[in-house]
């Protein structure tokens, strides 16, 4: 089986078009948890993947993208404070193309 690893991922976009596509890539990779912050499970491909293609998008001198490595997805047991909307960490699904 392939190690999937847990991540929050994060950015600070500065032009709106951007952000726009920014959030489309990320809504492929992952659960969209608040405006700019998604929570993905990801194997090392995919996460080399999505850092290249969010390379591709943003801007180095105006935008700021976190990639948060929390571990083995399997093994990580997220301790979130949640205020107002339930949070729920991603879960691991099968995906029919």
């Amino acid at each position: 089986m392939i190690e999937e690893r847990l991540y929050i991922v994060t950015y600070d976009i500065a032009d709106e078009k951007r952000w726009r596509r920014v959030f489309k890539l990320m809504n492929g990779y992952g659960r969209w948890l608040q405006l700019s912050v998604f929570q993905c499970r990801l194997t090392a491909r995919r996460r080399v993947e999505l850092a290249r293609r969010l390379e591709e998008i943003i801007r180095a001198d105006a935008d700021h993208v976190l990639i948060l490595d929390l571990g083995p997805a399997e093994k990580v047991d997220p301790r979130v404070e949640s205020l107002g909307k339930n949070f729920a960490p991603v879960k691991r699904t099968a995906v029919v193309i």
